[in-house]
């Protein structure tokens, strides 16, 4: 039986304590930090299936951690607990690259099917960073040799970039990933292109692999906020 790990960080004693409780109560490994500054560290040193941030914390808060972790490329699954409950704390941490947000005080039962959902995303994520190919409706993509086989049977040689981006979004499949984000992952936090390169990229996927360019069915544009994948 494979066992989950969770890193917890909340500096509610309390809370912490009754969280770490239930979910290993589930069946996950859960190790704790009460700081920013120390789940940074722990994040440095260890492998998670799942990270819960609360916001307000000691040091460094829950968005800042949420930001570095993911200007480092690192995937794991974030959920933010946080007594902020405006529309504008939830779009921004979203922004920054959480999966979910849940506000204080809430539901235990709600809680741990979420953290079921984003253990299950983790797992699917792992299984597709760790592979060298990645097939959908008759393509091959292989992120090693930077090629691409058509259903049709043409070859296609990718760039870097174009490689990286389709990793993104394959990893990522079915959830929207915003410009920002694909800035900051593909081109690097200080060196960002005109937006538009995006576009043009997304128009070279859909070129390759869409029967109708025109009306894509795996490289979807989410208006004003980013792009999605779906096979």
């Amino acid at each position: 039986m494979t066992i989950y790990s969770i890193l917890l960080v909340e500096d509610e004693v309390h809370l912490h304590d009754a969280l770490k409780l239930n979910l290993e109560l589930e069946g996950y490994e859960v190790t704790s930090a009460y700081d920013g500054p120390s789940a940074l560290n722990k994040i440095a040193h260890a492998h998670f299936d799942l990270m819960i941030l609360d916001v307000m914390l000691p040091g460094l808060d829950g968005f800042s951690i949420t930001e570095t972790v993911r200007l480092n490329n690192i995937e794991t699954p974030i959920l933010i607990l946080s007594a902020k409950n405006t529309s504008a704390n939830k779009v921004q941490g979203l922004k920054l690259g959480a999966d979910d947000y849940m506000t204080k005080p809430f539901n235990l039962e709600e809680l741990l099917l979420r953290v079921s959902k984003l253990i299950q995303k983790s797992v699917a994520q792992y299984q597709v960073a760790s592979m060298d190919e990645y097939k959908f409706s008759g393509h091959a993509i292989n992120f090693t040799s930077l090629e691409a086989l058509t259903s049709n049977g043409e070859k296609i040689d990718l760039t870097k970039k174009e490689a990286m981006l389709l990793k993104l979004l394959i990893e990522n499949k079915n959830t929207v990933i915003t410009r920002e984000r694909i800035l900051q992952t593909v081109w690097g936090y200080n060196v960002f292109p005109n937006t538009r390169t995006i576009d043009n990229f997304i128009l070279s996927f859909r070129k390759y692999f869409e029967q109708d360019s025109r009306n894509p069915l795996h490289f979807i544009s989410i208006r004003g906020i980013g792009y999605k994948f779906q096979d």
